[in-house]
């Protein structure tokens, strides 16, 4: 008798703490699934960048990698691991680390999903010696990934030795951002003459980086400063703990000096930026890939609420919000931001209606307007930005004084990979990566 109530009490003990965990399992991939076929449909669910690919045979399904990744892009579907919202991923790489039996590997985004990524090899170095590629233009926009790029291509750099250029630069890097002022301190320690040329300000990129908090998954370390231990971060720190990188270590780094073009030399480089010349033995990119956003050029824009895209929508509640032109794009980031709670959303086009959208945009945006999920003011534009308001002009007269929180610009932009392409550089696509195998 003793025995049999010994078992019943392990069996409720068992079922108290099994039955609540299968229950959650169970939650899990119910959600998984469902954003699984949500994202196939609206055809989002092929990331764009660096991301996870995932062997079915040898995976186990047991999750670890869904644990650890902390921008949900995985789930577990069929029971196996899936990606289940790749638009999210940003290459954190967790999920290899952690993956017991090897099945996930890291992949590039593909030519077919919009991306135009170029060739380098381990180095960071592209087809073009003495060319280097690293951090988003690379198709990796995490910080973390950024910096070890910096440093990896100076590195290789100072292996291949200083090649002698009278009034020149051993290396001149391109965009002031964590890739760049990275490969600027390693240069610094490894006594390399260099400059940093930035198109903006010190930290223009990372101020309009369209996530409110980003995050580092694991400590970095920078040469002369130490390691990074931060796990998460506002922009706006982050922005001031570059300048004080700057100011503390003397980094030269020229602003608003947005390079023209490169031209190859024998030996080494010539940079065009702001009608000045530049020669270098070697030239480090560390540009983001989108290229340069359209600005609007109004008082107000360099404010840190100001965003050339949008990531994810769901991060914005209880907002007020602008959306500057009338593309895709732009129709796409309203209609996923008036679905939020809480938020109003307006949107401002110069034109007199939408043209030449897709229909599904199209209709959806009648659909929000016509219901009242947000209002759109045409035949209008932006003349200034406050930190608490934004100022739209309608025709010649009426001026909209918009309580505001956040603006997003789609205004187009010039890409880099025209850039690439005059100096020379191989974007990937299957031929290069043949080749480079």
């Amino acid at each position: 008798m003793e025995s049999v109530f010994t078992l019943i009490i392990f069996l409720v003990l068992v079922s108290a703490i099994a039955l609540p965990y299968w229950y959650r399992v169970v939650r899990h991939r119910k959600e998984a699934a469902r954003t699984y076929e949500k994202n196939v449909k609206a055809g989002t669910l092929a990331p764009a960048t660096l991301h996870p690919e995932i062997n079915v045979a040898t995976c186990i399904g047991c999750a670890s990698c869904v644990r650890v990744c902390p921008e949900d892009v995985l789930g577990i579907v069929g029971g196996h691991a899936a990606i289940v919202s790749g638009t999210k991923c940003i290459g954190h790489a967790v999920c290899a680390d952690v993956c017991p039996v090897g099945a996930i590997t890291m992949q590039f985004g593909t030519p077919r999903q919009g991306m135009e990524i170029p060739w380098y090899n381990d180095s960071y170095e592209s087809n073009v010696k003495g060319l280097y590629i690293v951090g988003e233009l690379g198709g990796v926009g995490l910080i973390k990934n950024a910096v070890n790029q910096g440093l990896r291509a100076i590195n290789d750099i100072v292996s291949k030795g200083r090649r002698d250029l009278p009034n020149g630069y051993d290396v001149v890097i391109v965009g002031a951002g964590p890739a760049g002022i990275a490969a600027a301190l390693a240069c610094k320690a490894n006594n390399l003459k260099y400059v940093v040329l930035e198109q903006d300000e010190i930290g223009g990129t990372v101020l309009h980086y369209p996530r409110k908090k980003l995050v580092l998954t694991s400590p970095v370390e920078l040469p002369l400063y130490g390691k990074l231990k931060i796990s998460e971060i506002t922009k706006e720190d982050l922005l001031e703990m570059w300048k004080d990188i700057i100011g503390k270590f003397s980094l030269s780094v020229l602003t608003q000096h947005k390079v023209e073009s490169i031209d190859k030399l024998d030996p080494g480089f010539r940079v065009q930026a702001k009608g000045a010349s530049f020669l270098a033995g070697s030239v480090l990119l560390a540009i983001g890939r989108r290229g340069s956003p359209r600005k609007l050029g109004v008082s107000g824009e360099y404010l840190p609420k100001v965003m050339y895209r949008l990531i994810e929508a769901e991060t914005y509640k209880q907002n007020h919000l602008l959306i500057v032109g009338g593309g895709d794009s732009a129709i796409e980031a309203a209609v996923g931001l008036a679905s939020q709670k809480g938020n109003v959303v307006t949107i401002s086009y110069r034109k007199e209606e939408f043209v030449r959208l897709k229909e599904k945009n199209e209709n959806r945006i009648h659909e929000f307007m016509q219901s009242g999920k947000l209002k759109t003011i045409f035949n209008s534009h932006v003349v200034e930005i406050k930190p608490e308001a934004a100022l739209v002009q309608e025709g010649d007269k009426i001026i909209h004084n918009l309580q505001n929180d956040y603006v997003f610009v789609f205004a187009g932009g010039e890409l880099p990979t025209e850039l690439l392409k005059r100096v020379g550089v191989k974007l990937r696509t299957s031929e290069v990566e043949a080749e480079a195998a």
